[in-house]
């Protein structure tokens, strides 16, 4: 793509980054209200059956998720006009998903400005090692990135890790505005749960709120996990790293049922989002709809995202990720082609 379509391509997203107050209040209503009413329902339900108890929670989770694409938008600047108003609802929507806004906000900025970029992996992304640099790591540093990309860890110890650690602890660069919004964040959180834990009980709290955290957090991870991870995914040096082509090839069009893209706030098309960051999450759909060169995106179903769970490294030579196994067959390939001894290095997981 030449820079005078680039140029264009930007600036027919660019026209659907406009808050609408209409919109931004429906989504409000539509999602946190009914948020509170599962929580009561679930809570209630207590007395009926654990199983009802949990399916609630489940169906609460989701909106939680929802309530975290409005905390997202509000990073973004991008669910009001008001620079004011976004804070005020991005403290708040963090401290029901357990997310610190000025943190996360800045981390996700470097996220943005870095995504597919192979120099500058690390903060706010998914850690991806190379081959070569697998090849190279220490044998504690290998066992260390199958534990970290092994499904288990990373949609079940992952998503605990997130909320109750790293959410909770400023970064050592944060500045004094962050690291306030951080630690009011926590007290808050703190002190919100103490109350609740004096009105309803602990057990009943842990069920109950335990379950829509963890399972919103498990399913917030896989969805940053699926939108970067497929295997023709772009990932390039700082000198060949191109903006465009990072939104566009390195960010999916996750295709989900209606219902499933309503509670996730439109972020399958995480291409548009990467491409317009300030489009609010109810103009991503039109956006691509409207826009051909989006339609070219790589698009991924529920069915086809289940693959992407196999893929834990990133070729940088052939441009696509690949498994353990294949990488292990490759370097096995490449000693025997230059006469040398083999050398085992493990690619298996547990």
């Amino acid at each position: 793509m030449n820079k005078e379509k680039t140029k264009q391509l930007r600036k027919s997203v660019a026209a659907f980054a406009k808050s609408d107050l209409k919109k931004s209040t429906g989504q409000l209503l539509n999602t946190i209200p009914p948020f509170l009413v599962l929580w009561f329902l679930a809570y209630q339900s207590l007395s009926v059956s654990i199983w009802l108890t949990l399916g609630l929670a489940v169906v609460a989770a989701g909106f939680v998720v929802r309530i975290f694409i409005i905390f997202h938008d509000c990073t973004h600047g991008s669910f009001f006009k008001n620079k004011k108003a976004n804070d005020i609802l991005g403290t708040i929507s963090g401290i029901i998903t357990l997310f610190p806004y000025a943190k996360w906000k800045r981390e996700h900025a470097i996220h943005h400005a870095s995504s597919s970029n192979l120099d500058k992996r690390g903060v706010g992304d998914i850690w991806v090692m190379t081959i070569e640099e697998y090849k190279q790591a220490s044998k504690g540093q290998r066992l260390w990135y199958r534990f970290y990309r092994n499904p288990f860890v990373m949609f079940g110890l992952g998503p605990l890790y997130l909320i109750l650690i790293a959410n909770r602890i400023n970064r050592k660069d944060a500045r004094r505005k962050e690291r306030l919004n951080t630690y009011l964040t926590n007290l808050i959180i703190v002190l919100l749960y103490t109350l609740m834990i004096v009105i309803v009980g602990w057990q009943a709290f842990l069920i109950v709120q335990g379950t829509i955290m963890f399972t919103a957090a498990m399913l917030g991870v896989w969805l940053f996990y699926i939108q970067h991870t497929f295997e023709d995914s772009y990932f390039e040096e700082e000198t060949e790293w191109d903006y465009v082509k990072a939104a566009i090839e390195g960010s999916s069009y996750y295709k989900l049922p209606r219902v499933l893209q309503w509670v996730t706030g439109n972020i399958g098309f995480h291409h548009v989002h990467h491409l317009a960051p300030r489009v609010p999450n109810y103009h991503l759909e039109e956006a691509h709809d409207t826009t051909p060169p989006l339609h070219h995106a790589t698009t991924i179903t529920l069915k086809t995202s289940l693959e992407s769970l196999k893929y834990k490294l990133y070729d940088p030579e052939n441009k696509t990720f690949i498994t353990f196994k294949a990488a292990q067959r490759r370097i096995q390939t490449e000693r025997k082609r230059a006469n040398l001894k083999p050398k085992h290095i493990s690619f298996e997981t547990k």
